[in-house]
């Protein structure tokens, strides 16, 4: 840790150290909503491909993959463009 960061550490009171963590707290929870939804929607596109009574839909199952994989790529992204903004920022 630097000198600068230290000195930044000290002059925050309270409430905006806890401000900041809240922040943190925040986007650790959208990454998780980002991570739920991917889970949802491949394990919806698992049991479409797998259930043979789905076998008219089985297009539909891959696409689901696929999207989701996408939505886990953007909650990884956004997770860390936004830790990165609020290291530099605070």
């Amino acid at each position: 840790m630097s000198d600068t960061s230290k000195n930044q550490d000290k002059n925050l009171i309270t409430r905006d150290w806890l401000a900041i963590e809240r922040t943190k707290l925040a986007n650790e929870r959208t990454f998780l909503a980002y991570f739920r939804t991917f889970l949802v929607i491949l394990g919806t596109g698992v049991t479409i491909l797998k259930l043979e009574f789905f076998s008219d839909l089985k297009s539909f199952g891959i696409i689901l993959i696929i999207v989701s994989s996408i939505i886990l790529a953007i909650g990884i992204y956004r997770l860390f463009r936004v830790r990165k903004t609020i290291r530099r920022h605070y």
